[in-house]
């Protein structure tokens, strides 16, 4: 799936326009939630969500979604990771 794929898809479901993220190796976020939907696509390296215990890993090409409200930790793997985020904000 290209940006403009991934973009065009996700705006059409109400999300806002795709913004580019990179992280480095040995980056790690501990337990946090954010107050919009988020869909994410990984273009390089991976990275691992730990949701209610569960841990996933995402590797470039794969793509994860978070609701609004969910608590989860954030870990890069071994070289990092980029991905293309776009959110989407509950209406007023």
């Amino acid at each position: 799936m290209t940006r403009e794929e991934f973009d065009t898809a996700l705006q059409a479901d109400g999300y806002s326009p795709a913004v580019a993220v990179e992280r480095p190796p040995g980056y790690s976020l501990g337990d946090h939630q954010h107050p919009f939907d988020a869909c994410a696509l990984i273009t390089a390296g991976d990275i691992t969500l730990t949701v209610d215990g569960q841990s996933r890993t995402y590797a470039a090409g794969e793509i994860f979604r978070l609701p609004a409200g969910t608590p989860h930790l954030e870990n890069a793997g071994p070289s990092g990771f980029a991905y293309l985020v776009c959110r989407r904000h509950a209406p007023a």
